[in-house]
């Protein structure tokens, strides 16, 4: 009984120690983008479109970051198909480029969301 007791114990502590070693480390914020922004062309025209934004973070992680994005914002003509995309691009240590798009003739005024990224 002593000795299981022990065991679990020891299991226990180096579950513990090996979750205080993971340090993880996250930075998020808030994006919006529209008639504002430079090079904004999402509200104009038909075809392939699109807007960077360039993301710096405030302290440069050690290794390159997951990113993760939401769309919490949408201001769209809805007299057409609403058509986008927002990705991550150039990832890096220091930043990432965000990348929206829109095609055909989807014509958006305005869009906004948040990011995450995180790295281990």
């Amino acid at each position: 009984m002593k000795r299981s007791a022990i065991i679990l114990l020891l299991f226990f502590f180096a579950i513990g120690s090996s979750l205080a070693l993971a340090q993880v480390k996250i930075e998020s914020n808030k994006f919006l983008a529209n008639t504002s922004t430079p090079g904004y062309t999402l509200n104009q025209n038909t075809g392939d479109r699109s807007v960077t934004i360039e993301v710096t973070f405030d302290k440069p992680f050690d290794k390159k970051p997951t990113i993760l994005l939401t769309v919490t914002l949408l201001d769209a003509d809805t007299k057409t198909n609403i058509r986008y995309s927002v990705e991550a691009t150039s990832i890096s240590r220091d930043g990432f480029t965000l990348k929206i798009s829109t095609w055909s003739d989807t014509k958006i005024s305005g869009i906004g969301g948040n990011w995450v990224a995180y790295s281990e």
